[in-house]
């Protein structure tokens, strides 16, 4: 499949992955199955290094793959390097789009991010949903899980992502809305609920209030890295 030509780039859909062999594979047959993205986007695969299939996978598809140290920010940032999209689009392994969109950003958007929804009937995920999305809208500042998108020059503007381990999105989300006021898509983006379903809804509910509290106070998104990622303290 030939990618879109330079001038005919709308969106680039930057996917940050780190051994996402279970979850790759279903989130590009999504994407690449809707014909506006075949027609006017791109996708760009920023790798942080993966010892799973996930390469393996995202060599299936016409995308590119950009790989480079591990870290969000790192692999988000190097990837928007290589971008040619008006508008960026960064979207994570495990989320998907909503049926309804047809890669179309409010006109007049700076940036902005999508309503979220949980991948769980549970209805314990609906409040929790309801929860994030008052939170988002008074606030304005988002997860990555939201699907935050930009025009391609307020990003550089604002330098990219800050080359933070952790609260990436956060950080980003907190220098954008001083810019400009974000535009929340109302069709929700359907998010994974893994970690729920991991480690439990009170514990992990408790876990993410609390690394925002402690970002906020000031601890060192380093020290929060590792209590969000336990593997890297074995």
């Amino acid at each position: 499949m030939a990618e879109p030509l330079a001038d005919s780039v709308d969106v680039s859909i930057i996917v940050p992955v780190l051994d996402e062999a279970q979850t790759l594979d279903s989130l590009l047959t999504d994407l690449f199955a809707r014909a506006w993205l075949r027609e006017r986007a791109e996708v760009i695969v920023a790798d942080g290094g993966s010892r799973d299939a996930t390469l393996e996978i995202a060599a299936r598809y016409p995308c590119r793959v950009v790989r480079g140290q591990a870290g969000r920010a790192r692999q988000m940032n190097a990837a928007r390097a290589q971008a040619r999209g008006r508008h960026l689009l960064f979207l994570h392994a495990d989320s998907r789009l909503p049926d309804a969109f047809a890669g179309d950003f409010p006109a007049d958007a700076a940036w902005g991010f999508f309503r979220l929804r949980l991948a769980d009937d549970a209805p314990v995920y609906r409040l929790i949903e309801r929860a994030i999305n008052w939170r988002t809208r008074l606030t304005r500042v988002a997860g990555g899980d939201q699907g935050l998108y930009f025009d391609a020059r307020l990003f550089d503007a604002l330098g990219g992502y800050p080359p933070l381990p952790l609260m990436e999105d956060i950080a980003i989300t907190k220098l954008a809305r001083r810019r400009a006021a974000p535009r929340i898509i109302a069709a929700p983006i359907s998010s994974s609920s893994r970690r729920w379903r991991r480690d439990g809804v009170a514990r992990t509910v408790l876990l993410m209030w609390a690394l925002r509290l402690a970002y906020w106070l000031g601890v060192d998104p380093r020290r929060l890295q590792r209590i969000y990622y336990p593997s890297l303290n074995d």
